[in-house]
Formats: structure tokens, sequence, C-alpha cells
């Protein structure tokens, strides 16, 4: 994620801020500049970006209940942004708790829109595109008990992103992360695995990369079901550190590809995040390519997978290091082995092929 600064007052202003607090400046994000812009007040609801002061722009619609900041054209006739026109269901927001929850899964996938926009990515609705275009149902359970009660599966299908808003409490993702024996989960994972799926379907099925991804994660025409079965009664194989990013990824190939797509974003969000702060890092008197780093290009423009990698493993050590000095666990706790790296350059390789 890039750094923001207020263009009234200087003053650095995150994401996902809707007011400068130097100055007061009302904020909003143009995604098609990248840029989060202070803003002066027009007629009516148009407001005037300082980024881009030829232009008129108002807010989303969904602005009014303080989970988005994107800006849309004055004259646009959907009153939804980019990333708010992909909903399809929300909670009901006469519960307090699910407002709370739905305004953490925008802060999430309104990051994880970011990141395949500056990709370059394609990313359309499924009501401007029902083929191809992308949906998600932000589902809550009923909480009645008896046979009407039906579990909500966070997972993908056709394009089509369910997501448990039980994942925005941050005691029951902890809970499933402990009874999943996973070492990261987050809002923000989950997003960027099921939308791994998506592109998977977009990129891959069908493609010229069919057979290279057979090669690599393995034939996706596997039982997925059974393979999931199996996965969730034996667990993952003893030896599965050493061809997999994680447990769940040696389930079926499917997996596989999700969630290594979940960590290229991973990558390349926290290096442009790096690079926004001008992290450096040398350890030592002496210099050790292993363990150094500096970052002098825009990770989701840089071509050469080599270079990502050169600056991430470095960054990795380092930013665990600070977390056990803190007493908290790994930042990032993975391990990418040989076979990973990969997965990983070949979806590199899909996204800038």
């Amino acid at each position: 994620m890039k750094i923001f600064r207020c263009q009234h007052c200087g003053q650095m202003v995150y994401f996902a801020n809707t007011r400068c607090e130097r100055c007061g400046h009302r904020l909003g994000y143009i995604p098609d500049l990248a840029v989060l812009s202070a803003l002066a007040p027009l007629a009516g609801d148009a407001w005037q970006p300082l980024a881009d002061p030829a232009r008129t722009m108002r807010f989303c619609a969904n602005a009014v209940h303080d989970v988005c900041n994107w800006l849309i054209p004055a004259g646009n006739a959907n009153p939804f942004c980019r990333a708010c026109r992909l909903n399809r269901t929300i909670p009901d927001l006469d519960r307090w708790d699910n407002r709370l929850r739905w305004q953490r899964l925008e802060t999430a996938k309104h990051r994880l829109v970011y990141g395949l926009l500056r990709l370059g990515l394609p990313l359309t609705s499924r009501f401007d595109d029902p083929e191809q275009g992308l949906a998600f149902d932000f589902l809550a359970n009923s909480g009645r008990v008896g046979r009407e009660q039906a579990q909500i599966v966070t997972g993908h299908a056709a394009g089509l992103i369910t997501i448990d808003i039980a994942e925005a409490d941050d005691a029951e993702r902890e809970r499933h992360r402990q009874d999943m024996a996973e070492s990261y989960r987050t809002l923000l994972g989950h997003f960027r695995h099921e939308v791994g799926h998506y592109y998977w379907d977009r990129l891959v099925r069908n493609g010229l990369w069919l057979a290279a991804f057979r090669d690599l994660f393995g034939d996706e025409r596997q039982d997925y079901g059974a393979s999931l079965a199996r996965h969730y009664a034996e667990g993952p194989p003893a030896d599965w550190s050493q061809r997999f990013v994680s447990g769940y990824a040696s389930a079926h190939p499917w997996e596989d590809f999700a969630e290594s797509w979940a960590h290229y974003l991973h990558i390349v969000d926290t290096l442009e995040t790096a690079h926004a702060f001008g992290m450096r890092i040398q350890p030592g008197n002496e210099p050790d390519p292993a363990l150094s780093m500096a970052i002098d290009f825009d990770p989701y423009r840089q071509r050469d997978f080599d270079a990502l990698m050169a600056a991430w493993l470095p960054l990795t050590y380092a930013v665990n290091s600070l977390n056990h000095s803190m007493g908290l666990p790994d930042l990032y706790p993975f391990v990418l082995a040989p076979t990973v790296m990969g997965k990983l350059r070949f979806i590199h390789g899909l996204i800038f092929h």
C-alpha cells in the first residue's frame, strides 16, 4: 500500500481515512489514480479533489454507512464505486454487530480491490458481466436452531464469493485458526485466497496456462470433495512444507493455487508499503546479500520476479525478528521452499504475460 498525504496540509493519511486529522479536510479515494485526495465541497453532493481539480466527484452510496471512502465521477449513473458494486448481498444493518462486521469486511475488500486494480487484473461486477463478473455475498447466520439453519461456508463458486461475516469477529476468527491449526488467518487473507479461485477460472481454466498449471500444481480434475474430506480427516502430508506454502494448500490443486495467489498478493502489497516508507535492510557492519534489501522499484509494476524475492526474503527475516522482540509470533510464518517459489513465479508470469 502507498503512503498518502493530504494535498492541503501535507499530513500523512491512510487508505481508509475519511478526514485529515490536521486540517479537517474531507478525504476520498480516486481508484483510477490510486490517490487518496483532500476534497473541496461543491454544490449538492459534489466534491472537487485537490489531487485533480479539473474533476467533479461524489462519494459512493455506501459512504453513508461509514464503510467506503471511494469516489465516482459526479455524472456516473451507478451509485456505487468500483469496490462496492461487487457486492450482491450485505448483512442486515439493523443489527449493530452486523454493521461493525461489515465495516471490517469492507476495509479488507477495498484493500483487495486496490491491489487487483494496481496489478491491472480484469475486474468487473457480476451485474455488468453476468458471465465473467465477480460478486460478493456477506452472509450471517440467522441464529435459529434446527433444520432451517443452513451453515454458511466461506468459499467461491463461479464468480460468487461467499464470506461468513463471523470471520470479522476477532475472537471467532482466532477460534477457527486454532481449530484448523493455521499459523495465519486474516480477513484480507480470506479475500485474497477466494479471489484466487476466481482468477483461476478467468486466467487458467481453458487457457494456454492450463498444461503448465497441471505440471506444477497437479491435476485439478481429481475429485474436489473427496480431496477436502481426506484433508480434514488426515491432515496434510508430513513433508507438505517442502511442496506447499501452507498445509491447506496440499488439499487440492485449486487450493494450492488459491493459497499461492494470496501469498503473491501479500508479498507485492507488503513490498509496496516497505518501498513507500523507504525501508532498507543491512544488518551489521558487513552487507550480506541474503539479508540485505533496498526497494528502488514499484512492486506492482516489477516484471522481474527475482527482484521481488530478493527484497521479500530479507524483509521477512527482519519483520519476524521485530515481532519476536515484542514477544509476538512471526508476522510472516511461512517458508518458501523452492517448489513454492516456482508456483509463485508461475502466478507472476500469469499476471505479467
